[in-house]
This record gives C-alpha cells, structure tokens and sequence, in this order.
C-alpha cells in the first residue's frame, strides 16, 4: 500500500527531486519529518534578522524573498524563493539569522524542528547529501545573482530574473505553458536587481517591444524564448538541474555551428 503524502511533505520531495535522486525509502522518511503549517499575508517577516530559530522554513505556496537590513531601515533583497525552498537551512549550523525572510505574495509555509531535520540527516546519508546540494544550488543561484549585479546591465537583469523564474517554477510544475505570475512588483524588481522603478518601467516595455514577452501586470508570457535567453544573457547550467527534469521547451537554444572554412 502506498504511503499518503501531505502536499507540504510532497513540495519538498519535488524540489529535491529536480537536484539530487533519492529513493523510496529516502522519501518515506523524509514524509517522516513533523511539521507545523500556517498561511501568510504577502509583505510579512517570517523570520527576522538577528533570530535564533530552532525550525526550519519550508515554503509550500507562495513566494518569499530573502533580504538584508542596512541602517535606516533600508533593505536590499537578495534572493527570491519559491516552494520547496529551505531559505533558512543554514540556520541548522547557525546560531543567529544574519539576515531575514519576507513574504512577497500570500502563502503557506511549514516549520520543520531542527531536531528532527538533525535525526534525518544522520539516520540518512544520502538525503543529508542531497539537502547539502540543495544548499550549494541555492549559493550558485545567489553567486549568479551577483554576478548580474556587477556586471548585467538593467535589461540582461530583468531578462534574466525572468527567465529564471520561468524555469525555477515550470520544473516544479507550478506553471503550465509559457505564461505565469512574476511575483515582483516593479519596486520590488528593482531592489532586488539595483536599479530604479523608472528604469524597470523602461526595461519592460522594451522587452514588450521587441516581441519577447507579453505582460499585464505581474502576469507575464514568455513570446520568444530563445530571444530573451539572448537577451538575458541565460544559461540554466547554474541551476544544476537534472537534465531529466527540464522541460524541452525551456532548455537553452542549440548553438550553431560554425561555418566551415572554405
């Protein structure tokens, strides 16, 4: 008889299951795992910076955004999350949150203790190791993140942020075809890329332009996909994906080859 899966336990084992494979068995125990569900408001703090949590944030709808505070208030956001994400394993190892996790839609969210996440990971090896890949995704996703801070000019962020998101959330089957809710208001866009409201605007509408996209508020429609791969500057290889788990229509356009000598 197969074992009923919750939809919080089933958001986790889906996120996994695009990295790393991991057994039935593996699985079972995960489902294993006790946990405390409750929904959310969007712009709300589930975890604040400077906190000592002793769970950790499971997101099982909705999206949350990662972020720091500076004086005066001021915040950057640093990563976008959706669900399946554990934004906050690390607080497993560390004592104090050093930065904070906000709500940008509505959602739900489950809290896992840390001793019972610390029981799985020794009991289960390999799901210890695919927990500490999914860590090592979420680093190159935010290493890429800085890389298209330094160096993306304001269009390549927003066609890259796009794509990302297109991607990050067909894998987990939250999307269907090539239209979906990008969850960023153009303000939020624009911390979490560095740039302003007024150049988000500009960006956007030039993507619409240039046939690439179609967007009506924060719902958008991805119109050519290997176009705005180009204009992006988009390679999914830093999502470490496991082939098997990208869609073809969401794979990267085949280079060409180059024309032999004459």
């Amino acid at each position: 008889m197969t074992a009923v899966v919750s939809h919080e336990h089933y958001r986790l084992l889906r996120k996994l299951d695009t990295e790393s494979r991991v057994t039935a068995e593996e699985k079972a125990a995960i489902c294993a795992l006790p946990l405390k569900t409750r929904p959310f408001e969007k712009r709300v703090d589930l975890v604040e910076q400077g906190d000592q949590p002793h769970h950790a944030c499971l997101i099982v709808e909705g999206i949350v955004c990662r972020y720091k505070c500076l004086s005066e208030g001021r915040r950057q956001i640093l990563s976008v999350h959706v669900p399946g994400d554990l934004p906050d394993l690390q607080s497993l190892f560390l004592d104090r949150m050093d930065h904070g996790l906000a709500t940008l839609t509505k959602g739900r969210a489950a809290f896992i203790p840390h001793p019972a996440l610390r029981r799985l990971i020794e009991a289960w090896p390999n799901v210890a190791a695919a927990l500490w890949r999914d860590t090592l995704v979420d680093a190159s996703i935010f290493r890429d993140g800085m890389a298209g801070l330094g160096r993306r000019t304001a269009r390549e962020r927003v066609a890259h942020l796009i794509c990302e998101m297109a991607v990050r959330l067909k894998v987990l089957d939250l999307v269907e075809g090539t239209q979906f809710l990008l969850p960023l208001t153009q303000t939020q866009l624009a911390d979490a890329l560095g740039v302003s409201n007024v150049h988000i605007n500009r960006v956007l509408k030039s993507l619409r332009a240039d046939g690439l996209i179609r967007s009506r508020g924060r719902q958008v429609e991805i119109v050519d996909w290997p176009a705005l791969c180009a204009a992006g500057d988009f390679d999914l290889d830093y999502l470490h994906l496991r082939p098997d788990a990208v869609p073809d229509d969401l794979k990267p356009p085949p280079e060409k080859a180059a024309p032999d000598p004459a």
